[in-house]
């Protein structure tokens, strides 16, 4: 149980952040710096009880790598969209009366934009929280915060840089994207959480597959 509200309370601040920066005037162009950072430091604070995932695309990504055990597959994505949806209720509750417009992605751009950066999470993921050569490392936090940064940066302005289906939830709740667009969000970050696996087994084939997490 420790390790669900762990995942709970993770996503319910990057969420939570993503809303409080994003809605309204918000942080503008500061913004994914504000997300990036609000990972991070979840990312530090529950690492060593859950793994720190926060996302269901890399617990897909780290179940398939062998790392997170079946059994808490459902129990962390159950986690994680709760905390999502409890993130955007509060800050609909504290942005009252904002008027929000959705983004308006194009199909084709948005799926290879999320599908390239929550490929890069994903791996960034595997490399510096599960794998060997980098264990005990102090590191892994801002190598995760700063990849959905970078992310943000890069291509928020194609996809919304999401990344992370709770937080295509989340989003769709506040507003900021319209509930059809949700299946690209889906549809990319599992499809690319499940070639970073495979793409991390081929790259480091000499890591067994025995459970490490910080």
């Amino acid at each position: 149980m420790n390790k669900y509200i762990t995942e709970l309370v993770g996503t319910f601040f990057l969420v939570f952040t993503i809303g409080c920066t994003v809605v309204g005037s918000g942080a503008g162009a500061l913004a994914p710096l504000a997300i990036g950072s609000a990972l991070m430091v979840m990312v530090f604070a529950g690492g060593h009880i859950s793994g720190a995932h926060y996302n269901p695309a890399v617990t897909l990504g780290v179940w398939l790598r062998g790392k997170c055990e079946t059994k808490d597959v459902a129990g962390y994505m159950i986690s994680q969209i709760a905390g999502a949806v409890l993130a955007a209720l509060v800050v609909k509750y504290l942005k009252a009366g904002v008027v929000v417009a959705p983004i308006s992605p194009a199909t084709g751009p948005a799926l290879i934009a999320e599908f390239l950066f929550t490929f890069a999470l994903v791996f960034v993921v595997l490399n510096v929280a599960t794998a060997k050569g980098t264990s005990g490392n102090s590191f892994y936090g801002l190598a995760i915060g700063f990849t959905v940064m970078t992310g943000a940066f890069a291509v928020g302005n194609i996809s919304g840089g999401v990344f992370n289906p709770a937080v295509a939830v989340g989003i769709s709740i506040m507003g900021l994207s319209a509930w059809t667009n949700i299946w690209i969000y889906l549809v990319a970050d599992f499809m690319a959480a499940a070639a970073a696996a495979l793409t991390f087994k081929a790259v480091s084939p000499e890591d067994s597959a025995a459970a490490w997490t910080h």
